[in-house]
């Protein structure tokens, strides 16, 4: 199991908002903000949609606010800021993802959240991880250009939160939040790992169904995952839901905790119109029963993370650093753009998972050789503690030290 940290990166310029609208896509930089990395900018606007980077409670002049409220107002603060340098509001975020390094924040989170979004509040995944380049809570978010057809969806049995939806559609998606192991009328995980993973893919389900949708519909899902819950217990379970070799891209992600003492959780998102979802398997990778490498939703490419692992017969990782697995990495996810006949230069955000958040800056230096002009939006985490550099095995293998997976839109004709 790789153990992974999420990192999302955005670089650019500011430029009036609505310019990606007319079919290029654009950075967004708020008028004031923190210092931050050279290769990290703070959101992309891609026309339909505009995705922010991972964002801490560090405030515009550097300094940190004293409680862990005051923290995270000051994420959302941070986010808003973005959101609005793209001529958008806050009630145009669809989707957030927050990280926690205390879990048991989860309540005084949700108070902050429902202050902040009083009329229908995003989907949204919450996680306890290890570590955080600004600890103690980081968010990243999607918000939605048009706000015509976005609204709130839920299952009739699932009970109200003013801190989050279970569901929001918008005019060609659904973007989901993170369905629990639990069980519903007690609100507490089965001991039995195979039927927590079941729980939590019928709250997904229960979910899509809720929007007219079906599994078939889903084009990415992060499934979260303590170590209570084995992968391939979770990878059984999880294949007998989609149909084999057209699964949804997937990031598949273990965590230190969840919110609730769940030991797995579903997020992701759907395309509406099944026309308009297309997998992509390049030719030197067989199908999978659990991982599509990528998905179009419309004009939207999903990506399942990769590795520095080398695909085709005595496959591996055969690279002993950070930075060499990455090179690896980015050839396996160039050979998917390619396959849909794309490039780097189309990707608008990527989730960079490292074995040890240490590795950020050496990282962060290799990933800007290959992006750009506009560089992509991002989140970087280190959700469990770092493992030991353990030497090649016996056939010269190395353990994952880095993953990334990523959303990439076709280029439009300016309008």
């Amino acid at each position: 199991m790789l153990r992974a940290r999420a990192f999302l990166v955005i670089a650019g310029l500011l430029l009036p908002a609505g310019l990606a609208a007319q079919g290029s896509v654009r950075a967004v930089e708020p008028l004031k903000k923190a210092a931050s990395s050279p290769f990290v900018s703070s959101g992309v606007d891609a026309g339909d949609y505009v995705y922010v980077s991972g964002q801490g409670p560090q405030r515009p002049d550097g300094t940190l606010p004293a409680t862990f409220a005051e923290q995270a107002q000051q994420v959302l603060d941070n986010i808003k800021a973005i959101v609005e340098a793209a001529g958008l509001t806050m009630d145009h975020v669809v989707y957030a993802q927050v990280y926690l390094t205390d879990v048991s924040k989860y309540d005084e989170l949700n108070k902050v959240f429902a202050s902040n979004f009083p009329g229908t509040p995003p989907a949204r995944a919450v996680l306890g991880v290890a570590n955080l380049p600004e600890p103690p809570v980081q968010i990243n978010a999607v918000a939605v250009r048009d706000l015509k057809d976005r609204r709130a969806v839920s299952p009739t049995s699932f009970p109200h939160s003013d801190a989050f939806s279970s569901g929001i559609l918008t005019h060609d998606r659904l973007f989901i939040s993170s369905m629990a192991g639990v069980d519903p009328a007690t609100g507490r995980a089965p001991e039995d790992a195979a039927q927590q993973v079941e729980l939590a893919l019928d709250g997904m389900k229960a979910v899509v169904n809720a929007a007219g949708l079906e599994l078939s519909n889903m084009v990415f899902v992060n499934p979260y995952l303590t170590k209570e819950v084995p992968m391939r217990v979770m990878n059984e379970h999880y294949a007998r839901r989609f149909e084999f070799g057209n699964t949804p891209a997937r990031a598949t992600i273990q965590v230190t905790s969840l919110p609730g003492g769940a030991h797995i959780e579903y997020t992701g998102v759907a395309v509406r119109d099944l026309r308009a979802r297309r997998a992509i398997r390049p030719k030197n990778m067989p199908p999978s029963p659990t991982a599509s490498p990528c998905v179009f939703a419309g004009e939207t490419l999903y990506c399942s993370a990769k590795s520095g692992f080398i695909p085709g017969p005595h496959g591996g990782v055969y690279a002993p650093t950070t930075t060499t697995q990455l090179r690896q990495t980015m050839r396996n996810l160039l050979d998917n753009l390619e396959e849909a006949g794309m490039d780097f230069s189309q990707v608008v955000s990527t989730n960079v998972y490292l074995d040890d958040l240490a590795d950020s800056k050496d990282f962060a230096r290799v990933y800007g050789q290959y992006l750009g002009p506009t560089m992509p939006a991002a989140t970087t985490v280190q959700q469990i503690a770092s493992g030991e550099r353990k030497e090649e095995d016996k056939e010269g293998h190395y353990p994952d030290l880095e993953q990334v997976s990523l959303v990439a839109v076709q280029k439009q004709p300016s309008r």
